[in-house]
């Protein structure tokens, strides 16, 4: 049997206890009531979330900026690399020593400066072998007596030819305008004007043309239309005689004589005529010579081509007797 004080804390403790179950399911109830605002809330807050989630990338493209201007930073210290680099090329406290070599590499230059020396003393060489400005073979040459019947001639003929071929002796060259052996060349009728005069023969005129002039006044002349060198109008044909042509080069005279030789006869050995005198490529034994030489005295050929194409070609026209040479 319980006391009536343990009686009344029982139902103490139970009212208690009541109360606070009321209390505990009006909370309840409350906290039903608010649960949907609170998950809207939440909602929301989510949605807040995700706003600050998506700005959270933009600071990153912001970090590549900075990261790029960074990089423009490190642009600018590269000027500070130039800077290093134009540090660098005072080094060239190296290439003072480059410059070093630079003047080692002139100690040579003299050495080689004498070394072109040689080379000039090749070139006067070179001027003084006319041949090679010849173009062709050396200057030909024929003792009197390598000539038929040069025995029979007169005095003044043998005498007219050897004079004649004592200058082939001289390597004499070609040079236009020239009647002096001792300006190292002759031309043509300068070769002919120096024999003439040398051997007494009087008023013998310096150009070809004049030459050729000159005879056809005396009568002494013999005009040769063929092509042939077996034609009868060689028949009067003798050494010592003058001969001359027309076109060996474009001229403006009148009449058109361009060349003249010095006829010496028929060579002994292969017996073809042969003449002497200055020529720029006339030919003996089929090789060309240039300058006073003796020659191969054959007519040239001239083949329709050259007939009908309308330049100038060389002609013999005739040859002529030197007054007084055979008195």
């Amino acid at each position: 049997m319980l006391s009536r004080t343990e009686r009344s804390g029982v139902e103490e403790s139970r009212r208690g206890i009541f109360k606070l179950s009321t209390f505990v399911a009006s909370v309840l109830i409350l906290s039903a009531a608010c649960s949907p605002s609170l998950a809207a809330e939440e909602s929301v807050g989510e949605k807040i979330k995700k706003i600050f989630s998506t700005p959270t990338p933009t600071p990153t493209p912001h970090k590549k900026k900075k990261s790029a201007t960074t990089k423009k930073e490190s642009a600018s210290p590269s000027p500070t690399l130039s800077r290093k680099k134009k540090s660098v090329s005072p080094s060239p406290a190296v290439s003072p020593t480059a410059k070093a070599k630079k003047k080692s590499s002139p100690t040579p230059e003299p050495s080689e400066t004498p070394s072109p020396t040689p080379t000039p003393s090749l070139s006067p060489t070179a001027t003084a072998a006319p041949e090679s400005g010849k173009r062709g073979a050396p200057n030909a040459t024929l003792l009197p007596e390598a000539i038929s019947g040069f025995e029979n001639y007169s005095p003044k003929v043998q005498q007219l030819l050897s004079s004649a071929l004592e200058l082939t002796t001289r390597n004499l060259d070609y040079k236009y305008g020239s009647a002096d052996p001792g300006n190292g060349g002759m031309d043509c009728s300068g070769f002919v004007y120096f024999v003439l005069k040398q051997n007494g023969v009087e008023d013998v005129p310096r150009d070809s043309s004049e030459q050729y002039i000159w005879l056809r006044r005396a009568g002494k002349f013999e005009p040769v239309v063929s092509q042939k060198d077996d034609s009868f109008e060689f028949d009067n044909l003798k050494p010592g005689d003058l001969l001359f042509w027309t076109g060996t080069y474009a001229i403006a005279r009148d009449p058109p004589i361009t060349h003249a030789m010095i006829y010496l006869g028929r060579e002994k050995k292969t017996g073809a005529r042969v003449m002497v005198g200055a020529s720029d490529g006339r030919t003996y034994q089929s090789q060309q010579r240039f300058g006073v030489s003796v020659f191969d005295f054959k007519m040239p050929r001239a083949d329709k081509g050259e007939i009908e194409d309308g330049k100038v070609h060389p002609r013999f026209v005739g040859y002529a007797h030197i007054p007084g040479l055979r008195d």
